[in-house]
């Protein structure tokens, strides 16, 4: 099968087409899939950039986020026959090979139906960002309706995903943007107050928003300053949840001092970690938000596909930042 192996750690240029031998059903719970599509995310560009988590083991190939349809399935699978069309998220951190491939293996515990309504390019773009954001607001922050929360970056990856969430629980969302364009975007997700923080005190304008009192949950999807910008941003006994690790300057005693609740969201310390349940959880996860995209409650934006041979470009393309939504590998030609 045709697969883009990161030979060494390094610029988008070592990530290279090559024929490797398919992967084979080992394990009774597996499902050999057909690829359609793989989800670039972030993630794939970090460890391209710095090594995987299994540097023992390479050539990898990278990519968690996949979607396409069973070609085969082991001897105890329960779930899913050959033909179901899947999403998932699974392998790609350099152990269990990825999905910039034409075919992946995913145990079926860790799988779940592709939303009927939407192609093989958008589900492959949404597992990694559903599941963020899902347990980022739902899990970590316990988020109910009639808060106020701050969602950093509205218009990327987990942002717009977060806002849809957050919607439907209930709550009234704030979000920061850099251009009119991304603000019309997020405004037609249901955002109810957007902030352009190039041009604006962003946590004066959180303070004028609220009253001087600041939102009850903040969700920092950036990292750095960002983080110490959100403990102003959030009331007294307020939540703060971050999906980066926070740096030495990090403002503590403001999060000290307003007595926060912070919390970390890393949706990949299941699968690092071999924590079979939690990715069965995750799973859920993805089942509950397709019947969400099914019923045209929630959407994922895919901004622009490459096709497999392009990696290298996407890779590009996502490392120069600000972009609305996501990009795709397209598997088959």
């Amino acid at each position: 099968m045709k697969a883009i192996l990161m030979t060494s750690p390094g610029s988008p240029e070592v990530l290279q087409v090559h024929d490797v031998p398919p992967p084979q059903i080992r394990q009774a719970r597996e499902l050999l899939i057909r690829l359609k599509a793989a989800g670039i995310n972030p993630i794939d560009t970090k460890l391209r950039q710095r090594g995987t988590f299994y540097p023992e083991q390479m050539p990898a190939i990278l990519g968690c986020d996949g979607a396409g349809v069973v070609e085969a399935v082991g001897s105890g699978v329960q779930q899913f026959r050959v033909g179901d069309e899947v999403y998932f998220c699974n392998g790609g951190l350099g152990g269990h090979p990825g999905n910039y491939a034409e075919f992946a293996i995913v145990d079926e515990r860790f799988a779940a139906l592709k939303p009927s309504s939407i192609g093989f390019t958008e589900a492959a773009a949404a597992p990694l960002v559903l599941i963020t954001a899902w347990e980022a607001l739902y899990d970590r922050a316990r988020l109910e309706a009639g808060r106020k929360v701050l969602i950093h970056a509205g218009a990327g990856g987990v942002g717009h995903v977060a806002i849809q969430l957050a919607k439907l629980a209930g709550a009234t969302v704030c979000t920061t943007v850099s251009t009119p364009e991304k603000a019309k975007f997020v405004r037609q997700l249901g955002a109810d107050h957007v902030i352009f923080y190039r041009e604006t005190d962003s946590i004066e304008a959180v303070l004028n928003w609220t009253n001087g009192e600041g939102v009850d949950l903040a969700f920092d999807t950036i990292g750095g300053q960002v983080l110490s910008q959100s403990f102003a941003q959030t009331a007294v006994y307020g939540d703060v949840v971050t999906i980066l690790a926070p740096d030495s300057q990090t403002d503590w005693k403001t999060a000290r001092d307003r007595n926060l609740r912070v919390s970390y969201e890393l949706m990949l310390t299941p699968m690092l970690r071999g924590m079979t349940q939690a990715q069965q959880d995750q799973a859920k996860i993805l089942r509950q938000c397709a019947h969400l995209i099914d019923q045209k409650d929630l959407m994922i934006y895919l901004n622009r596909t490459f096709p497999l041979a392009e990696a290298a470009a996407a890779h590009r393309l996502l490392e120069m930042g600000s972009l609305m939504g996501k990009l795709v590998l397209l598997t088959e030609p």
